[in-house]
């Protein structure tokens, strides 16, 4: 078997979940009380994938809190004068790749297959690979769009070969033009399907139903948390007080629901600030 490297984008600043991540990079945003960039980790381990030399994390945006939180867990890849994409953080690996494919996420990528092994539900991309063809696990295109590849949807990872990568530079490029178009146009595109659950957390009301989705209609509650008021399908974090009423909620770790508030479909996080969907 070919031998593979994981790498997982977490550069992103996550613009459309402002103002939430002004506090937090978006790869560090809690889905069912779990970071996203951890639910990514668990992933690839769940492959045989894990520690500094099988896996690289990329960092930009709030970099030292993704450094902090990764430690000695996976390969460090620092861009430090902002974001350069994800062909640019996959080109700036190249010398760790070093002749290996890539098997590449995105943080932010709320992946959920009941009905296959948890955390194995991306295996699908590796049986049978040949080493020379770019594999992306996808889903058909949602009812009244168009475009990506084939009437297909990417859902977060895609299977690099080292002839790919080895031509990726550092600068400023997505994987979208310097990969993946190029192999559609060559017949080397292989579009593999996942039949679970794939939820873009980019915005807010994404971000929302990822959480609820993780709590499987109930509530999720750290049990360091102090709740006292009325918690309807909802997500408390841990450290987090609740004395007021939330329905289908996300309330960060160390946040605080004063009793009398009342909040409905919102995400609370810490110092009060609080988005409504």
């Amino acid at each position: 078997m070919t031998a593979v490297a994981g790498v997982i984008l977490a550069a992103g600043e996550g613009q459309r979940l402002r103002p939430l991540t002004e506090q937090v990079p978006k790869a560090l945003c809690p889905v069912g009380n779990v970071a996203l960039l951890d639910r990514a980790l668990a992933r690839l381990a769940a492959l045989g994938l894990a520690g500094p030399e099988s896996v690289a994390v990329n960092a930009a945006y709030l970099a030292d809190q993704v450094v902090r939180h990764v430690g000695d867990r996976a390969h460090l890849s620092v861009e430090p004068d902002g974001p350069v994409g994800t062909s640019g953080g996959v080109g700036r690996l190249r010398d760790w790749i070093d002749g290996r494919g890539a098997l590449v996420g995105n943080a932010d990528a709320y992946l959920a297959d009941p009905a296959r092994d948890p955390g194995k539900d991306i295996a699908a991309l590796l049986d049978g690979w040949s080493g020379e063809t770019v594999r992306m696990l996808t889903k058909p295109n949602l009812p009244g769009t168009t475009g990506g590849f084939s009437g297909r949807r990417f859902t977060g990872f895609s299977l690099l070969p080292w002839r790919h990568v080895r031509g990726l530079t550092g600068e400023h490029d997505n994987l979208v033009r310097t990969v993946w178009r190029p192999a559609e146009a060559e017949g080397a595109l292989e579009l593999i399907d996942y039949p679970g659950l794939y939820i873009d957390t980019g915005t807010p009301a994404d971000y929302l139903r990822a959480n609820l989705h993780a709590a499987n209609g109930a509530t999720l509650a750290d049990p360091t948390a102090t709740v006292t008021g009325a918690v309807t399908g909802s997500v408390i974090g841990a450290g987090a007080e609740v004395h007021g009423d939330v329905t289908r909620c996300v309330v960060w770790p160390g946040a605080r629901v004063e009793a009398g508030e009342s909040l409905t479909d919102a995400v609370r996080a810490p110092g009060g600030l609080t988005v409504r969907i």
